[in-house]
């Protein structure tokens, strides 16, 4: 049996090293803009997964201000960046849990996001997480996760990194990269309509589904 790659986030410093970056990633930003549009801004209940230092979640309460948001990580130095963030801001609420456990009972969301969390779980941790989802969404409800994806070939993978500002020996040791198509189809056997990939560069991609309305 293959044992599964160590998974660094609970270190302190891999956490920090990733947050000096994270602003540095070329094309961030445009994945982020598309995924804030694919948001309704009527979306009242968000919960943000893997949600690191809230830096997704507070972009999409700029314009939805009223909306609920529930930030999920497991990493403590992300969870104390992230109450750093939203400080005293009491519709915000701030959980600790480790996404390769099945999610705990939040209630129900209008909008479910990720930003390169999901890609830490083993394939099949990933396709269960997508089917929970799709059962704690409102119907009409829509999932947006920006993600870390597999290349097709290992030297398109070595091209990412260098592009990021990483070497083969810089990387994550806990990433556990999957192809666009594959996740895709996972999001529609579990039930989510207008799945697409929304936006692309590289190995960063935005995957996007909604929850039928019920008749």
């Amino acid at each position: 049996m293959t044992s599964l790659p160590p998974n660094q986030w609970t270190s302190a410093s891999h956490a920090l090293d990733y947050l000096a970056r994270a602003d540095r990633i070329p094309h961030r930003t445009e994945g982020e803009a598309v995924l804030l549009s694919c948001v309704p801004l009527t979306a009242r209940r968000i919960l943000d997964l893997g949600t690191g230092d809230g830096r997704l979640l507070g972009l999409l309460k700029l314009d939805r201000p009223r909306a609920e948001g529930v930030a999920l990580d497991f990493s403590p130095t992300m969870l104390a960046a992230a109450g750093d963030r939203f400080g005293t801001d009491s519709s915000v609420a701030i959980v600790s849990h480790d996404l390769a456990k099945p999610l705990p009972d939040l209630g129900r969301f209008d909008a479910v996001v990720s930003s390169f969390a999901i890609h830490h779980l083993d394939h099949p941790r990933k396709e269960a997480l997508y089917q929970e989802i799709f059962q704690i969404l409102e119907p009409g409800g829509c999932f947006c996760n920006l993600e870390h994806v597999a290349s097709p070939t290992e030297r398109l993978h070595h091209q990412f990194l260098a592009a990021i500002g990483y070497t083969p020996e810089q990387e994550d040791p806990s990433n556990q990269l999957l192809d666009v198509e594959t996740q895709l189809g996972w999001l529609r056997s579990a039930g989510f309509e207008a799945v697409d990939c929304h936006w692309k560069w590289l190995e960063m991609a935005l995957l996007a589904g909604q929850k039928p309305l019920e008749s």
